[in-house]
């Protein structure tokens, strides 16, 4: 009977050491499916956020008992926030520190609403106070600018995309004509879907389906000040406008912080400049128009979409080599071989392009290969004029993801092979195309298409690294022995031809991009001494900086 009792005992305390370690290992593992943020910007110079997030508790995962909403302002009233799990409201709220950097926010206990593993389910959290939001925007004295930066979770926590949707509510009587939006964050369209909430206040709404819920987005509009009280607009310290601390300040002078001030200047100049001469697109095509521009090839819908030139530029290589104008004949440094006579119906830019590689050195290739850029940006901004870039962008992002569905959709590899050849151009407006073909064919085979020995000069001689064999297709067995590489090596192949261009063809990508913008997008003059911007229509300004007002909302959209 003592022996027992030991017995228990032991069991009891070996139980207390090691059930709370198991509970403690235990850790989150849920996917953001949708994720909807409306940033209600007050006439009292606060602003209220609405979030409605969608979680899926993954199997083996605990219950979410607790859902953080960080608040990088912790100026926010507790007492305006409430929330609901379900449309069943909980009221367990508290502030703690957290997200990293000194962020605040809110704790919503979930109660007896918690998430068990297995279940989705639909968070409701609204923040109705944050005081502190405004700063004044740093192109025009007259304006106020209003950036905010939606809660996110830790990447170690949430799994796969989100559906990520972002709407800026700007103060009421704020006039159609009036606000600006800042630059989108890498991901989302260049500039947001404009339009009339049912309170009549202006809206601006950013939505990105492959967005990541474990990353940082930071969205901007500028108003004019008049619609806000002056005491609600942040007015920053000479230091924070330099964006940096008086400690720091006073470390760079002990240390010769003089001559680090002057290049940290620099660097900064020097990022800046570098983001505007990436951004080809001439400004007139934002003036919005009516109706899609249909008929545009997948070269210039990539064009239309800002895609990066060295990609675009591989997108017409393979339009060349897959209508026999040309073959590679080596693949580092890139060289082609035109075909003689050429094929009829080549695009412009393809006789270009091919032109470019007639010249044998490397500058004059180059700069061949600019005035076809330049000649190919125009061409898209002529034929534009009259249509909406908005919705011609999204009728040409659904072409894409289309063509991609069919190719994801093939249950043989024959099948899928036909397809990606068929609507590979449009693909390759993806920009997750490189890591989106890798996944597709990470299995194997691929039967590579017909015009594939024009590409790969090393096919079938070993040379990319990956043994060919054969297959035969059709029923019968009397099918036709098509050549196929495994999925992996195919991949590989298909998506390294961007990084190809920028070594041996364009060499730097930033430069030859700005050659580029320079024509096609050049820089605003300077800013005259005369008052006020006037009435009416469009602008141009050249971004930098948070609160930069980097793109103009035109009147009536």
């Amino acid at each position: 009977m003592k022996n027992i009792k030991y017995s228990l005992l032991l069991l009891a305390l070996l139980l207390l050491l090691f059930v709370p370690g198991v509970a403690l290992a235990a850790d989150y593992y849920f996917s953001l499916p949708k994720v909807v943020v409306n940033v209600y910007w007050n006439e009292d110079g606060s602003v209220s956020v609405d979030y409605v997030f969608v979680f899926n508790n993954l199997a083996g995962s605990p219950s979410i008992q607790y859902v953080d909403v960080g608040v990088k302002n912790p100026n926010f009233d507790v007492k305006s926030i409430s929330a609901d799990v379900d449309g069943k409201p909980v009221n367990d709220f508290s502030t703690s520190d957290f997200q990293g950097e000194g962020g605040s926010g809110v704790a919503v206990g979930l109660g007896n609403r918690s998430i068990p593993p297995g279940k989705t389910s639909i968070v409701h959290v609204f923040i109705g106070t944050v005081n502190r939001v405004l700063y004044p925007d740093d192109q025009d004295s007259k304006y106020a600018s209003a950036v905010y930066a939606p809660s996110y979770f830790g990447s170690q926590y949430v799994k796969g995309t989100t559906d990520l949707t972002v709407t800026f509510h700007l103060p009421p009587g704020v006039k159609p004509e009036e606000p600006r939006w800042h630059a989108a964050p890498a991901g989302f369209p260049s500039q947001p879907v404009t339009g009339i909430d049912d309170q009549g206040r202006i809206t601006y709404t950013w939505h990105n389906p492959q967005a990541s819920g474990s990353a940082i987005y930071t969205f901007g509009a500028s108003f004019p000040k008049q619609y806000v009280p002056a005491s609600a607009i942040v007015q920053k310290s000479f230091l924070e406008t330099l964006g940096i601390s008086a400690d720091t300040l006073i470390t760079f002078t002990l240390c010769g912080g003089f001559f680090a001030f002057v290049a940290f200047m620099i660097v900064v100049g020097s990022r800046s400049a570098q983001r505007r001469r990436l951004q080809y697109l001439p400004p007139k095509i934002s003036i919005e128009g009516h109706g899609i521009k249909r008929g545009l090839t997948a070269v210039e819908a990539a064009i239309l979409l800002e895609e990066p030139l060295d990609k675009i530029l591989t997108m017409i290589l393979f339009a060349v080599v897959k209508k026999n104008a040309a073959t590679v004949t080596s693949r580092d440094p890139l060289e082609l071989q035109n075909t003689l006579p050429q094929p009829e119906g080549l695009q412009p830019y393809e006789t270009k392009f091919l032109e470019a590689f007639q010249q044998k050195e490397k500058l004059a290739r180059r700069k061949v290969m600019q005035e076809l850029m330049v000649d190919l940006v125009q061409a898209v901004a002529q034929k534009m004029k009259g249509f909406s870039r908005r919705e011609t962008v999204a009728y040409y992002r659904d072409i894409m993801t289309r063509a991609w569905t069919e190719v994801e959709a093939a249950n043989t590899p024959e099948v899928k092979s036909q397809k990606y050849d068929e609507v590979m151009e449009w693909t390759m407006l993806d920009r997750d195309y490189d890591q989106r073909t890798r996944r597709v064919f990470q299995g194997g085979p691929v039967f590579v298409p017909m015009w594939w020995p024009r590409y790969d000069p090393g096919f079938g001689r070993g040379v990319t690294g990956a043994p060919v064999s054969t297959s035969s297709t059709g029923s019968g067995g009397g099918g036709i022995s098509m050549p196929t590489l495994p999925g992996s090596a195919f991949a590989a192949s298909v998506v390294t031809g961007p990084q190809n261009f920028a070594q041996s063809v364009i060499g730097n990508v930033t430069d030859f991009t700005g050659a580029i913008t320079n024509k096609t997008n050049p820089p605003p003059p300077p800013a005259s001494s005369s008052s006020g911007r006037g009435g009416g229509g469009g602008c141009a300004c050249a971004c930098a900086c948070a609160g930069c007002a980097c793109a103009c909302a035109g009147g009536g959209r």
